[in-house]
């Protein structure tokens, strides 16, 4: 092991972090959860114009898990960088960048005042350019200016909110407000929360930060960073219960990014993409669940995914760190004898995102498929549902065929390593929570603690959506033999390119944006504004300097013309 100075970094935030996220579970279980209250500390700051600056904690169930969780995840993610990371010249650099992010996290989760929200909502998004850019390529570079630029839209959003807040006087996001601008204000904050979460129409930057190192990619594009809007959509739901039309349009926005991802992930041939595009899809389930009215199953489906889908991400790493760095699923096989232990966890966490029965993706994805069929919701929102629902398997069975069952068009033997020690222990912590956190949750959160009242028709319904996958390689022999080539690939080319998701919001970001800013630079700055602004006031100043110096020469020519000016002024004046 190379750098062994620098691995003792991750090593002791992995050890911190475990030890902070056990005194969480403990706390929030026993402390918590035995009294089965909530609560909220806050301390005055200013008080000024009538409205009182304050900075308020919150400490509940969903706070505590939420932030137990990532520090968890932000643990095994370290302990994996030891391995990964291990030729990084500048692991601390790298760690920082980490702690950084998971504190810009639990300040975003403990403190429901939209104002120190912002900081932490800023802290993630500059947080997670620098790492999306961390290898400093081209790729990575494109892909961070997509990420920022995405992220600042929704920036801007939320700070629009807060000026229409003023007229409430009130900041908390944790209770019901009505009023001037409550519709407005909840629009801004649901369109805001869509851009961290890669909603529809800005959902280009998500895989594209895929540019990332695998463990980055693990914690802030599986868990934290992307959940960030759902997060606060939920902790706002209060206020958006009054406003039922903006609930209507979350609905919409989720079950159409549920679908396009899901889609989407069925063509993509890239392993790490794959894994992006089925994050965005259970990113659209979790909107489309608070949409309906059930934010309490959307953020249990949010703390068992954020399991599941990290250890997905970390066995994948594993893999593509493995195969020196091979990541194209058309050359990625036979990993089962190759790689073993990160093929059985894949498979693993491939099982419990399709909901398979008794793991953790199944406790929340029934009970969502469950409350669809309560929801009073239209048949045409329903099928889209249960479609995108049906999804997850196709693609999950897609990764496991193409990286661990099929057949490997690689180089020989000698290119593939075994497992370190360190990316074990980090699989086998987050193993443990993808079995047995759905079920530990449920124990111990008596809201979602049981199951809907729904009849033998709707049991049914859910268990073919739950295993619909299976006709995976039926589907696609069938398909290919019933449509041209030519056609297929075109519908191929659609599906893969989200939508052409990629030129409506990545282009238009990235392309138009950048664009219209250096015309407006140009045009403007260099323009009109530059003449009536610092430079045109300077030279008028000059100017003006330059008379005074030419007026105070002492000539006394110069005098007498002054005077037979003023005199003529003076005259003109008067005789109007």
């Amino acid at each position: 092991m190379k750098n062994k100075k620098n691995m003792s970094v991750p090593l002791l935030c992995s050890v911190s972090l475990f030890s902070v996220a056990v005194f969480l579970w403990m706390f929030g279980v026993y402390g918590i959860g035995s009294l089965g209250q909530s609560y909220m500390i806050e301390w005055q700051i200013l008080s000024m114009c009538g409205t009182d600056w304050n900075l308020p904690i919150i400490i509940d169930y969903i706070s505590v898990i939420f932030s137990c969780f990532v520090c968890l995840i932000s643990g095994s993610v370290s302990l994996f960088s030891v391995s990964y990371m291990e030729e990084e010249v500048f692991m601390r650099r790298f760690m920082l960048l980490i702690m950084a992010f998971v504190g810009s996290m639990n300040l975003l989760i403990f403190v429901p005042s939209l104002i120190t929200i912002l900081l932490g909502w800023d802290g993630l998004g500059i947080v997670s350019f620098a790492l999306v850019i961390y290898y400093q390529n081209k790729k990575s570079l494109a892909a961070g200016m997509l990420t920022v630029l995405a992220n600042r839209i929704g920036d801007a959003l939320l700070i629009l909110s807060i000026c229409f807040l003023v007229n409430w006087g009130e900041w908390r996001i944790g209770y019901g407000m009505t009023g001037d601008y409550s519709l407005l204000i909840c629009f801004l904050v649901i369109v805001g929360a869509m851009t961290k979460s890669a909603q529809i129409p800005f959902s280009a930057w998500l895989p594209a930060a895929m540019a990332a190192p695998t463990p980055v990619s693990a914690l802030v594009h599986s868990s934290t960073l992307v959940t960030a809007g759902v997060y606060l959509v939920i902790r706002f739901y209060s206020t958006l219960v009054e406003a039922q039309e903006v609930l209507w349009f979350l609905s919409k926005v989720g079950a159409l990014t549920l679908l396009m991802a899901g889609l989407s992930a069925c063509f993509e041939v890239d392993l790490k993409k794959i894994i992006a595009l089925s994050t965005l899809s259970q990113l659209g389930l979790m909107m489309f669940t608070v949409g309906i009215g059930f934010p309490i199953i959307a953020v249990f489906h949010l703390f068992t995914h954020a399991l599941f889908k990290a250890l997905l991400f970390l066995c994948a790493g594993s893999i593509i760190h493995s195969t020196m760095d091979t990541q194209d699923g058309r050359i990625l096989g036979s990993l089962s004898n190759l790689l073993p232990f990160s093929s059985s966890c894949l498979v693993l966490s491939s099982v419990a995102l399709c909901g398979m029965p008794f793991l953790s993706g199944f406790y929340s994805k029934d009970l969502i498929l469950e409350g669809v069929f309560n929801s009073s919701n239209g048949s045409l929102e329903v099928f889209v549902m249960l479609m995108g629902a049906g999804l997850s398997l196709v693609y999950s069975l897609r990764i496991l065929l193409m990286g661990v069952f099929g057949q490997s068009f690689s180089g020989g033997l000698f290119t593939y390593e075994v497992e370190s020690g360190y990316v074990v222990s980090s699989i086998i912590t987050l193993s443990l929570g993808a079995v047995m956190g759905g079920w530990l949750l449920q124990s111990v959160w008596v809201s979602v603690n049981g199951f809907s009242l729904v009849g033998v028709f709707g049991k049914t319904v859910i268990s073919v959506v739950t295993f619909l996958g299976l006709l995976y390689s039926f589907i696609d022999f069938v398909s290919k033999k019933a449509f041209k080539e030519k056609s297929f690939s075109k519908l191929g080319r659609f599906m893969s390119s989200m939508w052409f998701m990629n030129m409506v919001s990545g282009s238009f970001l990235a392309g138009i944006g950048l664009k219209w800013g250096s015309l407006m630079h140009l045009h403007l700055d260099l323009g009109w504004m530059e003449v009536l602004g610092g430079q045109g006031v300077f030279k008028v100043m000059e100017k003006g300097v330059d008379l005074s110096y030419s007026l105070q020469s002492g000539s006394l020519l110069t005098y007498i013309r002054v005077f037979l000016i003023l005199l003529v002024l003076f005259l003109l004046s008067v005789k109007w």
